[in-house]
């Protein structure tokens, strides 16, 4: 089977005797901290729109401007291949897969509470900076300013909420770092649709409200409670405890309390944990949780379409405030998609949703490539109908990405690692995300104006290969305890060769490995 299991439904050893009650505290403290999506969903939704605003264009990308306008009564796959302006959207991410090594070290001495709060304050001082920027240079400077708040923010926040969360419900509350980046990705959409109407500065407001959400984040960060995991990484037991049994709702912790316990003694003995990442035990979540699902993750084409749906939209025939208004469309339809994975993903599992939205996508990215092979060319006017066609194939296409990589390509590697590489394994996370972002950010628009139509058809050849790497390789990880997740290794029917239990292995210290 290529799921591979537990020999029994209670997941693990100790599993069946955790106990917990949804508390309040358990509530206040991963909605806040879940705002951190909202950092990373609003820039997602701001850049797209600000770089197809008018007054943008012409204060910084004189160029493109003048290119726009002097085709403005045809469609033009190329009108805003430029790579200065791709760099304004790419340099956030570039800077973010710098500074989750830094927040790894923060995140894992310091707590995930301290990386987030430090997220918040790069972002405010980003965004102040973009929001009063005469140059280029200001512009690109800002960037990386969120990009390093962006990359403190998602080292920290995924790992907060599947920490805190009971193992029953781990799927639905660490989607809310989903939900609140879908939410910051509309909110974001709408706002451009105003400022497009302000003239000349309504694109400053658009970046500069980024302070928002950021001081939100701040604010809120500065009464959350550290995980107890963390504490009990930090040798605070006592406090640990007394923290364990406040989001539990209740003082019968001593089995989970004792998993963490133990986790913990195997993570102190590490002193090198992004080497230890390479050792053979680690192979499964190295090469699944680190590598291949945030990869992938930006290879389905949907960040494409969320940094520049109001650009593609202005490419394929509409007006710049249709264009803008599309692209809120298609950001609704990305948070109803997370509230279906939220309500679902605990009951039907990780892998079902990977497969089954994976082949409605590469179902969409064949029909758009056909309509735009048959329908849409240089100087040519797009049919209405077909324009709305591919609005709603394209909804269709963000539903099914909003309930299966979006969601899941941060909540299963965040399930993945042991305490003893989890902060590193989760800056590995981050960092591939990052690259694979930047990378896409960086070569859609000149991929668009050379394949054409060509580039939906490559997503989709993507999307299957990624599909054969889940169905084969991902064992099914929902209501399994976080610590208890290594068990899954040795009973997969390809991992357990590098995974054996009783393995008697040298770490890359040349310490002997321990086996959680």
């Amino acid at each position: 089977m290529a799921g591979g299991g537990f020999g029994d439904d209670k997941g693990g050893a100790r599993a069946h005797l955790y106990e917990y009650r949804i508390t309040g505290y358990f509530v206040f403290a991963c909605v806040v901290a879940a705002m951190g999506g909202s950092l990373f969903g609003y820039d997602l939704g701001v850049s797209g729109g600000v770089t197809s605003m008018d007054d943008f264009l012409k204060e910084f990308f004189p160029k493109v401007y003048r290119r726009k306008h002097a085709r403005l009564q045809e469609t033009d796959y190329c009108k805003y291949d430029n790579q200065i302006l791709t760099l304004f959207t790419s340099s956030l991410y570039f800077a973010a897969l710098v500074s989750t090594f830094g927040a790894s070290y923060v995140t894992r001495n310091k707590g995930r509470r301290a990386s987030i709060l430090c997220g918040a304050v790069s972002f405010f001082l980003g965004a102040i900076l973009n929001a009063f920027a005469k140059n280029i240079a200001m512009l690109i400077i800002g960037r990386c300013l969120l990009g390093v708040g962006i990359g403190f923010g998602n080292q920290a926040v995924p790992l907060y909420l599947s920490e805190m969360a009971p193992a029953k419900v781990r799927g639905a509350v660490n989607q809310l770092f989903q939900l609140t980046t879908c939410l910051g990705i509309l909110i974001a959409n709408f706002i451009n649709y105003a400022t497009d109407k302000i003239h000349p500065w309504g694109w400053r407001l658009s970046l500069g409200l980024a302070t928002v959400p950021a001081a939100i984040m701040f604010i809120g960060g500065l009464f959350l409670p550290e995980t107890p995991n963390s504490l009990v990484e930090q040798g605070r037991l006592e406090e640990a405890r007394q923290v364990l049994e406040k989001v539990r709702g209740t003082t019968k912790v001593d089995a989970e309390f004792a998993d963490l316990k133990d986790a913990s003694d195997a993570a102190r003995a590490i002193k090198h944990p992004f080497r230890n990442l390479l050792k053979r035990k680690n192979r499964p979540q190295l090469v699944i949780g680190a590598l291949g699902i945030p990869a992938f993750q930006q290879l389905t084409g949907m960040n494409s379409i969320l940094f520049y749906a109001p650009v593609i939209f202005q490419s394929l025939g509409f007006g710049s405030g249709a264009s803008l208004y599309s692209s809120a469309i298609t950001s609704g339809a990305l948070v109803l998609a997370t509230f279906i994975s939220m309500a679902f993903v605990d009951k039907f599992g990780r892998r079902a949703f990977f497969l089954e939205a994976g082949a409605e996508m590469i179902c969409v990215l064949v029909a758009v490539a056909v309509t735009l092979a048959l329908k849409f060319g240089e100087g040519e006017a797009l049919p209405k109908g077909i324009g709305v066609f591919l609005v709603v194939i394209i909804c269709i296409f963000v539903v099914a990405y909003g309930r299966s990589w979006g969601p899941l390509g941060w909540l299963v590697p965040s399930e993945l690692f042991p305490l003893e590489t989890r902060s590193a394994g989760q800056s590995v996370v981050v960092c591939v995300n990052m690259i694979f972002t930047a990378l896409i950010a960086q070569c859609f628009l000149v991929s668009l104006c050379h394949l054409k139509y060509g580039i939906f058809l490559l997503f989709a050849g993507l999307i299957f290969i990624m599909s054969c790497f889940i169905f084969f390789l991902l064992p099914e990880t929902k209501q399994v305890p976080i610590e208890e997740i290594y068990l899954l290794w040795q009973n997969h029917w390809f991992w357990k060769s590098y995974c054996t239990p009783g393995e008697n292995e040298h770490d890359l210290d040349g310490k002997p490995g321990s086996q959680i």
